[in-house]
């Protein structure tokens, strides 16, 4: 979508008017429709990889491919979410085969969990279906327009990744 052809407001997208001022109100309502669909998408990607695979589970197997040998408790600060999900997370994995751990050799109360080459395929095959359909999805799309949106949504993950002011 070019610039020049850009609606005010998310809400020209979908009525033809704008219905709202406030942005952050329309950052709201379209991150809240982002994420149904995500999850949506998310829940199909995972039944590739196995039927009983969570979700959830499916970023945490891309992390893990980009950053081999990570510890759990970096991935639960990486996600934002508490280390007993996390071990839940990676039992289930560990089960279905899809990634091995080891002895930290620099603690030996740590461990240092990869890929299986099971795990690997799957997750490169999850990554490709999901980047498919994000082709599909943004066809419309400029080069310029999709990596605007990337830096936009690193930006943002950045911001939400911040401790939050509370007053």
């Amino acid at each position: 979508m070019d610039t020049d052809q850009t609606p005010r407001t998310p809400a020209d997208l979908r009525t033809g008017t704008a219905t709202d001022d406030d942005p952050f109100r329309a950052v709201e309502s379209e991150l809240g429709v982002l994420l149904r669909r995500s999850h949506a998408m998310s829940r199909q990607l995972a039944r590739r990889v196995h039927p009983d695979l969570e979700p959830s589970a499916s970023p945490f197997l891309a992390r893990i491919a980009q950053t081999p040998d990570v510890r759990a408790s970096e991935l639960a600060a990486y996600f934002g979410v508490g280390r007993g999900t996390m071990s839940r997370q990676l039992a289930r994995l560990d089960e279905l085969g899809l990634i091995e751990r080891r002895a930290d050799p620099d603690d030996s109360r740590g461990q240092l969990i990869r890929l299986t080459a099971e795990g690997t395929r799957q997750s490169e095959d999850v990554r490709a279906a999901g980047r498919a359909f994000l082709r599909r999805a943004l066809r419309s799309w400029s080069d310029e327009d999709a990596a605007r949106l990337a830096g936009y949504l690193a930006r943002l993950n950045l911001d939400l990744g911040a401790p939050p002011d509370v007053d």
